[in-house]
């Protein structure tokens, strides 16, 4: 599925708002809690379901309580597996769909940003999806974090998606400029990443 506001819209159109719906919560849950998350575009995928909600071919209210409550239980459901199955995990190879490496660069942006890092991750690419396994692992209080994982993902799925939505109502033939829009969005959104992997490359220099 291409999810480019034309390309989804059709879609959606085609297999109706419901079906709609339960794809795209189904698509923020895995990307928040499942390994092969890390792979989906969580943070265009929002936009463009809200962009989409202000040419009410979906309803924005369902929408973001969707994703906010698919987004935490996805939260949640890492924090478990990382709790149950930490150690195990480090011992696991490699293969295309899991890394160390990932579980790694987690790590390291938990141990910097402490507790507020389950709100921080929600908008770093690859580090949502392994920061609540890490927050298992590293045995963090459940109700703290569950009280993190409630505000980042609050902020996360309802911020963009009312930003897709305001700048489809907003903006006069906004899909003309949906397709740079969303760019923008996935390169600021992988700007943290970009500066991580930096920052632990300058720290390993000789």
């Amino acid at each position: 599925m291409n999810f480019d506001a034309a390309h989804l819209g059709e879609w959606i159109k085609h297999v109706g708002p419901i079906a709609g719906h339960l794809v795209i919560w189904s698509i923020v849950f895995a990307e928040s809690g499942l390994f092969v998350g890390f792979l989906l575009p969580g943070d265009s995928l929002l936009f463009t379901a809200g962009f989409l909600a202000s040419a009410h071919i979906l309803s924005l209210p369902v929408l973001a309580l969707g994703c906010f409550v698919s987004a935490v239980l996805g939260d949640s459901i890492g924090y478990w597996t990382g709790n149950r199955f930490g150690r195990k995990l480090f011992q696991k190879e490699d293969s295309w769909l899991f890394h160390k490496k990932h579980i790694v660069s987690a790590q390291g942006f938990y141990d910097k940003h402490g507790r507020k890092a389950i709100v921080l991750a929600r908008f770093v690419p690859i580090v949502r999806t392994f920061a609540p396994i890490v927050a298992g692992i590293a045995a963090m209080n459940y109700r703290t974090f569950f009280s993190f994982n409630v505000v980042g993902g609050l902020m996360w799925t309802f911020g963009l998606t009312s930003l897709g939505y305001s700048l489809g109502a907003l903006i006069p033939d906004v899909d003309r400029y949906l397709l740079p829009i969303v760019l923008i969005i996935i390169v600021v959104s992988l700007l943290p990443s970009i500066f991580h992997i930096y920052q632990e490359h300058k720290s390993n220099r000789p």
